[in-house]
Parts: C-alpha cells; structure tokens; sequence
C-alpha cells in the first residue's frame, strides 16, 4: 500500500499495475506516495492473473507497462474489452513510439505516460477517472432519457389506442343510432309529404328534407373521417376519394397520378398513407393558399411513394422546427411505426409532403395493429 491512510471521506483509488519489474512497481508506489494520492496498488504480471483480479475485485483504474514477457499492455487492453469491463486504463511505459502511443488512443486507452515522467502519474490516474466518470454519468443520463422516451412512446401508443377505440365506437353509435333515427324520420317525412296537399306544409316538409338529408351527408361524412371504409376497396379508390371529397369541400384542383389502378399494400400501411394525404390537404386547406394540389402515388421499386404537392406560399424553416408542429412530428412517428419515412420540403413556389415506405420490410405486429387503428386528428403542421 502507498500514501495516507483510507480515511471515510476519501476511499483510496484502488490500482491493478501490470508489471514484470518490481523496481519500475516501487517506483509507482514511491511516485504515488509523494503525491499524497491515497491509493490501493496490486501488482500482477501475467495476463492470467490480471485476468483472475478483474473477474474477482473492482478496480478504479488499470495501469500497464506496454512491453511484457510474451504480450504487451494493448493485449491487456483486449483482454478488459473482451471481459466487458469499463475501468480507465493507463500505458505506462519506459519507452513507446508515436505510432504505438497514438494506436492506444484510437484504440480507446485512457492515456499513456512514460516512466521518465512520474512525478505526472497521481495527475494522469486522478484525470482518467474524472473522464471515465463523466463518461458513465454521460451514458446513465442517455440511458434514462431513452428509457423515458421508451416509456412516453409506449404511452403515447396507449392513448392512442384508446382515442381510437373511442372513435371506432362513436362511428358505430352514428351509424346505427343518429344514421338510422334520420334515416326512419326521412322516411316518415316522405310519406307525410305524399299525403298531404297544403302547399304551405308541403313548403316545409321540402325545408325539413333539405335539413334532413344535409344531416345525413354531414353523419356520413364523419363516420368517413372517424373510420374509413373506403380503405377497404384499396389504397387507390381511398385516396381518389379523398382527393375527391377536398376538390368539392375546398373548390381547389385535385389531380391525382397513379402508378397502377391496384396497389398491394399491407392494411397498415394503406391507414398511414391515407392519414398522411389527410392531414397533407387538411394543412393545404388551412395555411397553403395554393390554387391546385397533386397526388403522386406508386409503389415501384418495392417502396410506396406518395407525394402530395401543392402550389401555394410554401412554409418557412421556423416554422417546420418550431416545438409545436405537433401534425408534422405525428405524421413522422406513424411512418416510423410501419418502418418509413417523411420528408417535407417547402418554397415560396409550394410545399411537398413525401412518405416512403418499403413494402418487403417486415412490420412488427403490434405495430402493425397499433398502425391499423392511426389517429384522424386534424393537427396542422404548424
């Protein structure tokens, strides 16, 4: 043992030296003790006992002469790397070259020091072990920010899943409450019309019918939004619906281009390419002040492209970074659970939103699932 003795406040640094000299070993310890640096020192010097003593004691930091009998302190260096261990590890040597010295640093050693320059050894072990613990507190802090972010996507994914669930029950109750109540009312109207003559309730009944069917179209078209079966007729019929729906509700040119009239995508992926060209045009509608859209949709190569572009202002750079561009993050998280991609691009000339998606990548299942049920939220992008 070198320097004062362990005191409470301050445990020694425990030392593992690799070294074939017990000279060059006093040497350390003499060096230690003149720097007061309470230490522990446990000399080994063959690979198999320094093996044997990082298996079975911790260590605060390793140091090891570069040349030894039949190996040298970069095959000890191995040795830690093979075993898993994260200790600072120090070459310590009386002679070694530019070349090999810089080689121990890419290689991931902590630092070298020549024995000719002793009196820097306590600087050089204290240095180590502040790296290597700013090293480790650095990857606790990134480990517990992506188990945070784990556990928000997963609760994200939850809420999600129950948002749907909810719609998916709100679409059923309109359809068969409020769309067959209107439905059987429509009817009674019809025949009260057919049976009466006054011209002054048949003006009214022709008013109520007018309400009546607005209210049925407007039950229709929120049954569409909250779970749209148009997906069941393919990826194609349901964004030529869409674009058609826009067109009417907007008044703006829709032109839709298509690489074939089918495309063989998988359920999951259809729901986010549709919820994509949703929210594309819901946006374009709000901020684009665009006179015409195009929809490019095709599946070559293996990856489905759909591109929708408009002719409006463009967006800035601010506002596509900007915190709260919470439909744009929303779009890219639902191509990232089918394994794809968004890329948004915008000029004073338009913006272009493109989702990619390889259709030979396997999808996870219950991604796959949490996909099918994707939120219909309006959010603009910015």
């Amino acid at each position: 043992m070198s320097g004062p003795p362990e005191t409470p406040d301050k445990p020694p640094v425990r030392i593992l030296h690799l070294e074939d000299s017990r000279v060059d070993h006093a040497l350390v310890k003499f060096a230690l003790q003149r720097s007061q640096l309470a230490s522990e020192v446990v000399l080994v010097d063959t690979v198999d006992e320094f093996r044997h003593e990082l298996q079975t004691a911790h260590y605060d930091v390793v140091l090891a002469d570069y040349h030894l009998p039949g190996f040298t302190g970069m095959d000890a260096w191995d040795v830690v790397g093979e075993m898993g261990i994260r200790v600072p590890f120090i070459i310590l040597s009386g002679a070694i070259g530019e070349a090999a010295a810089v080689d121990a640093m890419h290689r991931g050693v902590s630092d070298y020091l020549l024995k000719d320059s002793m009196h820097r050894l306590s600087h050089v072990i204290q240095r180590a072990i502040e790296v290597s613990q700013t090293r480790r507190a650095a990857d606790a802090a990134d480990a517990e920010l992506a188990e945070s972010r784990r556990r928000l996507a997963e609760l994200a994914e939850h809420l999600q899943t129950s948002i749907e669930q909810e719609r998916a029950d709100i679409a059923r109750e309109i359809h068969d409450d409020i769309g067959g109540a209107l439905a059987a009312v429509k009817l009674d109207l019809a025949l009260i019309g057919r049976r009466t003559e006054d011209a002054s309730a048949q003006s009214h009944l022709g008013s109520a019918m007018e309400m009546l069917q607005h209210a049925l179209d407007a039950s229709q078209r929120i049954m569409m939004n909250l779970r749209p079966p148009i997906l069941d007729q393919g990826m194609v019929a349901a964004v030529l619906w869409l674009a058609a729906s826009f067109e009417r509700r907007t008044g703006l040119r829709v032109v839709v281009r298509r690489s074939s009239e089918t495309l063989d995508v998988p359920r999951e992926v259809q729901l986010v390419a549709y919820r994509t060209a949703q929210e594309a045009l819901t946006n374009i509608s709000k901020h684009a002040e665009a006179s015409a859209v195009d929809i490019d949709l095709s599946d070559g190569e293996g990856v489905l492209t759909l591109e929708v572009t408009d002719n409006g202002k463009g967006l800035d750079a601010h506002a596509l970074r900007k915190a709260k561009s919470f439909g744009l993050l929303g779009l890219r998280e639902r191509a990232a659970k089918v394994g794809g991609w968004l890329d948004v691009s915008s000029s004073p000339k338009g913006t272009s939103v493109i989702l990619s998606v390889p259709l030979h990548t396997p999808h996870n299942p219950d991604n796959a699932a949490k996909a099918g049920e994707e939120s219909n939220d309006q959010s603009d992008f910015v």
